[in-house]
């Protein structure tokens, strides 16, 4: 099934990520053949600075309209999609009664996604977790979005334990919209979940590897942490943010604890340049 005016590359996602998914990783994911990237959750009232060049999937984290039109006409041209997260656990969703912690007020959350429906004509989607209100997401979900996440985890479970299928297949038999699939998908389910669903999204799988974008379509990866490195420096990365991908970016190289101790003692560019030269 396919997303109203949007025609990703193929069906396989980068997952929303609140630290990793910087605009050099997602660039990197897009050259290993990633369908469609992911911003982190963006709050529509920020000032920072936002890098869309990988013409992303942009994610508004926020418990009220307040901002989304201006915000969302400022971008609207830079992004492939808009998606409002319901689906994150995190303790920054906590403390501000963002992402699944909003999942009750569903006052709000329809103001939300309406008004997201009247800022654009490209696809509005949303992203939710299992809840008792699922159901009614979903009803709202068709009444406003082109397509619905689903990440079949409970709040309280976050990322740890099994993500319910019989649950994401419910979900996926109660409507006619698209549904993207989240929640530890890996080279092992890769092909059996796009018998299932019509997307899917790759999270944890991918932090530090983009290259697993072209190992679930076998393909050969071509990108290096060195092609991390360039793309931050491009966009003046904060070195903080450069250290810790490049903590991620070693988990599964030879020698990974003994070059992630070197990390603890870097201090600047060069000094991760020594290691990676």
């Amino acid at each position: 099934m396919k997303i109203r005016n949007f025609k990703p590359t193929n069906r396989i996602f980068l997952a929303p990520m609140e630290e990793v998914n910087d605009i050099a990783f997602r660039l990197l994911c897009k050259k290993e053949n990633c369908g469609l990237t992911y911003t982190g959750m963006i709050n529509p009232l920020t000032k920072e600075e936002i890098h869309l060049e990988d013409k992303p999937a942009l994610q508004l984290f926020c418990t009220n309209e307040k901002g989304i039109k201006e915000f969302m006409k400022k971008y609207d041209r830079k992004v492939s999609l808009w998606d409002f997260n319901l689906g994150c656990p995190a303790k920054t969703a906590k403390r501000h009664g963002f992402g699944a912690f909003l999942h009750n007020d569903l006052e709000a959350i329809e103001k939300i996604l309406k008004t997201m429906r009247e800022s654009t004509k490209k696809p509005v989607t949303i992203k939710i977790r299992k809840s008792p209100q699922s159901m009614k997401l979903i009803e709202l979900a068709e009444k406003y979005c082109d397509a619905v996440c689903v990440h079949p985890r409970t709040q309280a479970q976050g990322y740890s334990g099994e993500p319910d299928m019989e649950f994401a297949e419910k979900i996926k038999k109660s409507t006619k919209l698209p549904i993207i699939y989240s929640g530890d998908v890996t080279e092992k389910n890769v092909e059996k979940l796009l018998k299932k669903f019509d997307f899917l999204m790759v999270g944890r799988e991918a932090i530090g590897k983009p290259g697993i974008f072209a190992k679930l379509i076998n393909k050969k990866p071509k990108t290096t942490f060195e092609d991390y490195l360039k793309l931050s420096e491009k966009y003046k990365l904060s070195f903080k943010q450069v250290k810790f991908q490049a903590m991620n970016f070693t988990k599964s190289q030879e020698g990974a604890k003994k070059l992630r101790l070197q990390f603890f003692t870097m201090k600047n560019f060069d000094d991760l340049r020594k290691v990676y030269s």
